[in-house]
């Protein structure tokens, strides 16, 4: 008994020959890429929201087709036909100005396709916030002369926040488990990690019970850290029985 275990610590310990290096380092990297594509699933997703609410036909049905395909289709053959479509159409237009062709970094294009995704699904997230805020709020702060900056810096953006949060916990969560079909385009995160270990050692069970571990462990400090800013943007307000 002793032996095994030892034989497991040393498999994973964070010094070569260990893969323990290796997994904290896939981790970093999924928390990086999640982080970073959350962070442009949210711009995209508050410039939809807002879009969608502006009166603009023309611009709802943009939104509307983009909200309904990226939805529609499953994430794994969006960021494949994204990442080398999108390579393809960008060398192709680099040719035509006689510019040299670029080789997309696998972050880049993991960070652009996630937060492309995650943009369709804020988009509506963050509609639903908007129009559970009462009117009267908004029409109030039109009539103090507000313009439509201010107007959301003051009014939509403190409203809208304790309505989003639960649904963008959810989609934060959501990205943090997509982050691993990145491997499709060679970019290693910890489920890429997790398979590089086990399929070097053999010791798949050990691997993909300590990468289950970290993504836990993820999951449980991201918890810590919306519930203190939940209890930041609620601040104030009355709690329910």
């Amino acid at each position: 008994m002793a032996t095994t275990q030892q034989g497991i610590l040393d498999l994973l310990s964070p010094y070569p020959p260990g893969w323990g290096g290796v997994l904290l380092a896939g981790a970093v990297s999924t928390v990086a890429i999640s982080a970073c594509a959350f962070a442009i699933g949210l711009l995209l997703g508050t410039g939809g929201a807002l879009g969608k609410l502006s009166g603009n036909r023309m611009l709802r049905l943009l939104l509307d087709l983009y909200t309904t395909l990226i939805r529609a289709v499953p994430e794994l053959i969006l960021i494949v036909g994204l990442y080398y479509a999108g390579t393809d159409g960008l060398n192709r237009l680099l040719a035509a100005l006689e510019l040299p062709p670029v080789n997309v970094n696998g972050f880049v294009a993991a960070v652009a396709v996630l937060g492309f995704v995650q943009g369709a699904y804020m988009t509506e997230v963050l509609r639903g916030a908007i129009l559970a805020i009462p009117v009267g709020q908004i029409e109030a702060a039109k009539a103090f002369g507000m313009g439509p900056v201010l107007r959301f810096r003051r009014v939509l953006l403190p409203a809208l926040l304790p309505n989003a949060l639960p649904g963008l916990a959810n989609l934060w969560m959501s990205v943090t488990k997509d982050s691993a079909l990145v491997a499709v385009v060679g970019y290693q995160e910890l489920a890429l990690a997790t398979r590089l270990a086990g399929a070097s050692t053999k010791h798949y069970f050990v691997f993909f019970l300590a990468s289950a571990l970290l993504y836990l462990a993820i999951t449980l400090v991201s918890n810590v850290v919306f519930k203190l800013i939940e209890g930041r943007v609620r601040r104030g307000q009355p709690r329910l029985a």
